[in-house]
């Protein structure tokens, strides 16, 4: 019975999403191609005096992305640190500017890392104007990022991207705000709260009273999933009952994490003209994601030791009230899509099962990644593959047309680069330096051994990678985590722009060579088969050594 019910939510999840792949992605598509602009789109341009029919190079691009960020970090810390004198505070004091800073950083990042309990630290004009605003608008600049790219394999002998500031306003109004309202009704309707009433005394069986809170939760629910943001509004995020309630909004918040990841590449077919290099990339996410899925159910399922035998799989830290699958379909979905939303605790997975999430992290969240960010980093390493696969079998390096020379090779290995850089030296630091090395062992790591390792892997995992999830046994706010993950969410998410717009750059500029018959084809189960190879292989081998002594040591004790 268990294996069925897990069949069909699985069935359910892969059936809604091949329903959305094709009208959610030609509508994307007509969303940044169309020439016409809203009537509030065109205010908005006003407002910020934009002139939207003007391109832009891709270093104006970039500067646009920054100086959008910046201004982003600066109000949500403000925000925070003024939280006291706002309307709708419910009390709580300036959050420290530690925190502070962290929680900015990590909302304008896509990443919404919370070192702290939402519930208890946050009122509802920070949560809204701050959080909220964010997931919208972070989730709209991975989009645009990665339009911009697809414009650099469509486009010929241009200099220009595209406009950051209509594209990001496109993301926001026309894709972004109404699949988020829909989904914050199917949630209401579910049972998900949506109110500003505080905190509610209410009467417990025991005779007692418990302060029981509100808050406009669907809202930001809707968007933190849609977005693949993640920040919940209470500390227990999707595992909490107000957040999610019954079987099916937890599914249903599976199918918004996947959707616009998922259906992304029906946008990058139709915009270079060619729907067999969507179904290709299509092709190689959908297999890395059930790859992912089946291991992490079925070492859960199974579970080691006589008390998950006899419980029917390891249930510990799982969502009592679903079951195994659905919390590891929820673990899977959340860290290969950057969401970081949790509705069960990693922590408390086996340790081989723990070490899935990680993975999912490591091999560069591409399957189908983060909104607009796991398509184009799954371009990068089509990039590559190509190239790969060209010194292989004698072919010509070209993708789409376009060549693949030093320039964007180097370009490419800058990417790959930047995440496993930041994830490792992170990690060393931590226990390298020892006045870190004794503050982190002493108050941070709540296990000992290879399993405080793991922990501390997972954090800058999560972070470089602008996921947000944690192993839930790390105490994090504290000056050097609040700091040094503040500072590498910054970089794993603005160096990769970075290589990202600049590969975009250098790909327009060129002319399209017609395929020959030394033209890798990039639409077959070869090209398929070689690139899913390419990113497991370039991705999740780096990061071996330091599982071996984690997770892999940890699970075969």
């Amino acid at each position: 019975m268990g294996v069925l019910f897990a069949l069909l939510q699985g069935a359910t999840v892969a059936l809604v999403l091949i329903l959305l792949y094709r009208p959610l992605g030609e509508y994307m598509a007509r969303v940044y191609t169309m020439g016409k602009d809203l009537w509030i789109e065109r205010g908005f341009y006003r407002v910020i005096g934009v002139d939207p029919a003007a391109e832009q190079s891709w270093r104006a691009y970039l500067r646009g992305v920054l100086a959008f960020s910046v201004v982003g970090i600066l109000f949500v810390y403000l925000l925070q640190r003024l939280q006291a004198v706002l309307p709708y505070s419910l009390g709580y004091p300036a959050v420290p500017e530690g925190l502070a800073f962290n929680t900015a950083v990590s909302f304008v990042t896509n990443t919404n890392w919370q070192s702290y309990s939402p519930d208890a630290t946050l009122g509802y004009t920070v949560q809204l104007a701050g959080l909220t605003v964010q997931n919208f608008v972070s989730a709209a600049v991975g989009i645009a990022v990665a339009i911009a790219l697809v414009r650099g394999f469509a486009r010929e002998r241009s200099g220009t991207l595209g406009n950051f500031w209509v594209d990001l306003t496109r993301g926001t109004v026309r894709l972004l705000l109404p699949l988020a309202l829909l989904g914050a009704v199917a949630l209401i309707i579910g049972g998900v709260v949506q109110n500003v009433n505080g905190f509610t005394d209410m009467p417990t069986l025991a005779g007692a009273t418990q302060s029981v809170p509100g808050g406009p939760v669907a809202s930001q629910e809707a968007i933190k999933v849609l977005g693949t943001n993640g920040g919940g509004f209470y500390n227990a995020n999707s595992s909490h009952p107000f957040e999610n309630p019954t079987a099916w909004t937890s599914l249903l918040q599976v199918v918004l994490m996947l959707a616009i990841p998922f259906c992304l590449p029906r946008t990058f077919g139709r915009m270079v003209g060619d729907h067999r290099q969507g179904y290709a990339v299509l092709a190689v996410m959908a297999t890395l994601y059930l790859t992912s899925l089946v291991i992490l159910s079925s070492v859960e399922q199974a579970g080691a030791g006589t008390a998950p035998e006899l419980a029917g799989g390891a249930m510990e830290g799982k969502e009592q009230r679903f079951g195994i699958f659905a919390s590891t379909l929820f673990a899977t979905t959340s860290t290969i899509t950057s969401t970081g939303a949790v509705n069960s605790m990693h922590d408390s997975y086996t340790a081989l099962g723990g070490m899935m999430p990680m993975l999912n992290m490591m091999v560069g969240e591409v399957a189908p990644g983060g909104v607009g960010a796991g398509l184009y980093g799954m371009l990068v390493l089509a990039v590559i593959t190509v190239f790969i696969g060209g010194l292989l079998v004698g072919r010509t390096p070209e993708y789409l047309g376009k060549k693949i020379g030093p320039r964007q090779i180097k370009i490419a290995s800058l990417y790959l680069l930047v995440m496993p850089t930041l994830v490792l030296l992170g990690t060393a630091l931590s226990f390298a330096l020892p006045a870190v090395r004794a503050d982190v062992e002493s108050t941070s790591i709540w296990n000992p051994g290879s399993h405080g390792l793991s922990e501390v892997i997972y954090a800058f995992a999560s972070a470089a990678n602008n996921n947000g999830s944690a192993f839930a046994g790390l105490t994090a706010n504290t000056p050097w985590f609040n700091t040094v993950l503040g500072v590498v969410m910054l970089l794993g998410r603005f160096l990769p722009i970075l290589f990202v717009l600049a590969l975009a750059g250098s790909l327009a500029s060129q002319d399209k060579v017609p395929e020959t018959a030394g033209t890798l084809p990039t639409h077959r189960p070869l090209f398929i088969g070689l690139l899913t190879g390419v990113t497991v292989i370039l991705t999740a081998l780096t990061f071996f050594p330091i599982l071996t002594l984690g997770p892999l040591a940890e699970g075969l004790l």
